[in-house]
């Protein structure tokens, strides 16, 4: 038979005064008593802000999916095999961040109802169907015991750096038979206070898929801080073999290695050992002591990342003060909240007059699912330990949503995006985190036409070129999915965002400054991480216009023209067409210097390998000038260098004007990387910030599209063009995903030169190559 129940909000919240200003933790219980075997069962679930749910102390998921406060999502949840006949314990941890902007996770919107929504079903094995819902018969639990706070309190967008402290009205609270008597009860919401139109009213079911958790140990003990210090009793604790006593009155620091970056949800358990204080120190790597010990994130002295004997871990730890009520055979556990980016982790340990028995020392691993399908392999033995790195990069970088840095920020910016959807397309031919990261940007967008430079954020940023990159990433999406349904949601959009580059022309015809250089002014003109560039931005900001911004805004309207004319409107297409004109005309008009280069800014007598190469992508040059100016840019050592962060466009440019043997020195600071023994791709070797920005992975965009040369002829791959690259190369073979299929491609240079190309593909597949040597 099947209850009913009347009609509730089925969203609740905790009982009584709570501070609002800081982060809060909010634990909510609810047993349920089931006489029979379990069917199917399947929850709703979402919170603001945050939320991990347990059913009889198994971990299920953690939520809700990135949203802001125009769309708010809920996670469908089968939790069929977590139940049992008899009492059931659903448990869920909610992180209430504050509203104010600088005081929680910048990319974490928060509203002004805090709440736990659940809304499910049980179906026994008889039929019975019940109801699971959240109401005023769950208990609840404010949790003072756990303080969150900034790694850096100058600048830290993520606010979980935990202080925390045992707590005996929380211990066993995930299991049956806990004692809830302190407890609050949980209010209820009437439907008539939780408003449907507006976030967190208005539920979305997840678009993307759930993130994988992985049980996961430590690699090794790297080496000890302290004298006396087990390390083969630290070694047995860390591999699962058995527990470790830490005597009292003692301090022991130990430093932990996971073998390569992770991201991932620690886990400690401890018997006894009350008032001991226990230390949490996440890093990316070891650093040098700099010369004049500023130890800011933007100013690190690096080398070998794995050198502790001269180096040392740096970060803000998160820390735990033992309560002393576990036992071996249930435990006092304690997990951070959020996962923590780290390859090692510095482990403190003081005790008080207790012994302090560490029953587990673990992580479980996460990240998005990502299916990596494409492989290669090249004469350049080289290129392998790089992709590697890249690899583990890109799906470092994929969460809830694309993120510039795990470690740091976990942001998603446009321009860092837009180079990972490419690689992702190319390794995985996956468009689900695609798709939600351009509808992400597609709310983000202002009054003035500009879209956020990072979305979801809660705070505005704006960089007015990275909206171009948003662009790009619908044409991109055109190209290997052919969605016509999607770039006509998003062509208005694209208008808007060029219009705001068109309502801005000077006389002269190129962009206005938008900026005055630096971040703190309403817009940041950022374009690349160089020496001698404050915040990114070429000097010639200072004097006036940057060429560079001219140059994106016309790469803007050449790839929205291709939009306009995908979806059948060439009367648009012809408009973006004939502003593009104008701004190649007014950058060979006033921003040509010496030798026919290109300035930084109009009669600015400063050049940059940015502007050069930008000015070639947008065939502002062609032909052999083209040619001669990217011979220039890359011999030229005075001129200012792309980094990692702009390598993607820089690669297109010299393949483009047919120097791509060129690349070989160019993958140097790759080959650098793996010297240095990184295990994931620098953000830049000017700042040296983080060790993990996946701007950095383009051989995962190099190898399949211009090495083994398979890329899209036509919008939705309906017909593919395979033109190999070879470069520098002397063979190469592998295996390329696409939308339509695998694509499998080896070739050989020839005693003459010429190139001995193999295809296999799919029946039905169109190829198309410009290279005569060709067997399919």
């Amino acid at each position: 038979m099947e209850l009913s129940v009347k009609k509730k909000s089925n969203w609740i919240w905790s009982e009584g005064p709570y501070d609002s200003n800081r982060p809060c933790f909010f634990y909510f219980r609810k047993e349920l008593y089931l006489d029979r075997e379990v069917q199917a069962a399947v929850l709703k679930v979402s919170a603001d802000s945050r939320y991990r749910l347990y059913v009889n102390g198994v971990s299920i998921s953690q939520g809700p999916c990135k949203g802001d406060d125009k769309v708010w999502f809920y996670d469908e949840l089968d939790v069929t095999t977590a139940l049992i006949p008899g009492v059931n314990v659903f448990a869920v941890v909610v992180l209430r961040y504050p509203q104010h902007h600088e005081k929680g996770n910048h990319s974490v919107w928060r509203t002004e109802m805090p709440g736990l929504y659940l809304s499910g079903r049980i179906i026994l094995d008889n039929g019975d169907k019940l109801p699971v819902e959240a109401d005023k018969t769950w208990t609840s639990f404010y949790e003072k015991g756990i303080t969150l706070g900034k790694a850096n309190p100058e600048f830290d967008p993520l606010c979980i750096i935990e202080a925390a402290e045992g707590n005996i009205l929380t211990y066993g609270w995930k299991q049956a038979g806990f004692n809830d008597r302190h407890w609050r009860r949980a209010i209820a919401y009437q439907n008539n206070e939780v408003t449907k139109a507006i976030s967190p009213g208005g539920l979305y079911p997840r678009p993307i898929p759930y993130m994988f958790e992985k049980p996961s140990q430590f690699l090794n003990v790297v080496c000890t801080r302290t004298p006396d210090t087990d390390t083969n009793a630290w070694k047995e604790l860390i591999h699962g073999e058995s527990a470790i006593i830490i005597p009292p009155y003692s301090n022991t620091v130990i430093e932990l290695s996971a073998g390569y970056e992770v991201t991932g949800f620690l886990e400690m358990g401890f018997a006894g050992g009350a008032g001991a204080q226990v230390s949490l120190l996440c890093s990316e790597s070891y650093i040098y002591p700099s010369a004049d010990g500023n130890g800011s994130i933007f100013a690190q002295v690096k080398g070998d990342r794995t050198d502790f004997i001269l180096g040392r871990l740096e970060g803000t730890p998160d820390t735990y003060r033992v309560g002393g009520f576990g036992s071996i055979e249930h435990p006092e556990e304690y997990e951070p909240f959020w996962f923590r980016t780290f390859r090692f982790v510095q482990l403190a340990v003081t005790t008080g007059a207790e012994p302090l028995i560490f029953t587990k020392l673990s992580y479980r691993e996460t990240g998005y699912p990502l299916e990596v399908r494409t492989h290669a392999e090249t004469s350049d033995d080289s290129l392998q330990a790089i992709w590697e790195i890249s690899e583990r990069t890109l799906r470092l970088c994929m969460h809830e949503t694309y993120e510039d840095c795990p470690y740091y920020e976990q942001l998603q910016y446009a321009m860092d995006s837009r180079s990972q959807i490419l690689y992702t397309y190319n390794v995985a031919a996956d468009d689900r985190l695609a798709r939600k990261c351009i509808d992400d940007f597609f709310r983000s967008q202002r009054y003035d036409g500009l879209t956020n430079s990072c979305y979801p954020s809660i705070g505005p940023h704006v960089i007015p070129g990275f909206s171009i990159y948003y662009i790009l990433m619908i044409h991109d999406h055109m190209m290997y999915f052919g969605d016509k349904g999607l770039v006509e949601k998003y062509l208005p959009s694209v208008e808007r965002v060029l219009q705001f580059f068109d309502n801005r022309l000077l006389d002269k015809g190129l962009t206005s400054r938008t900026s005055e250089g630096g971040m703190g002014n309403p817009y940041w003109s950022f374009v690349d991480w160089v020496a001698g560039w404050e915040s990114g931005v070429p000097n010639a900001i200072n004097q006036g216009p940057v060429t560079f911004d001219s140059l994106l805004y016309r790469m803007g309207l050449l790839a929205a023209a291709e939009l306009a004319n995908y979806v059948h409107r060439p009367d648009l297409a012809m408009n973006f067409l004939n502003r593009a004109e104008g701004i190649k005309n007014a950058v060979l008009s006033c921003c040509v210097g010496r030798n026919g280069l290109i300035q930084d800014g109009p009669g600015v007598e400063e050049y940059s390998q940015h502007a050069q190469v930008f000015a070639v992508l947008t065939d502002v040059v062609s032909g052999r000038q083209a040619v001669d100016m990217m011979k220039v840019s890359l011999e030229d050592k005075t001129m200012s260098q792309c980094s990692v962060a702009l390598a993607y466009y820089l690669f297109r440019a010299v393949e483009k004007v047919g120097l791509y043997p060129r690349t070989d020195v160019l993958w140097n600071p790759w080959r650098q990387m793996v010297a240095d023994k990184l295990t994931t791709c620098v953000e830049d070797d000017v700042t040296k910030r983080s060790d993990c920005h996946a701007w950095g992975a383009l051989i995962l965009y190099e190898l399949p599209a211009v090495i083994l040369g398979v890329q899209p002829a036509e919008p939705g791959y309906k017909s593919v063009r395979v033109s190999p690259a070879p470069g520098h190369l002397s063979w190469a073979r592998g295996e390329v995903v696409t939308p339509n299929g695998m694509i499998k491609i080896s070739w050989e240079r020839l005693v003459d030169g010429k190139i001995d190309l193999r295809v296999e593909a799919p029946e039905g597949i169109n190829i198309v190559s410009n290279m005569s040597n060709v067997k399919c």
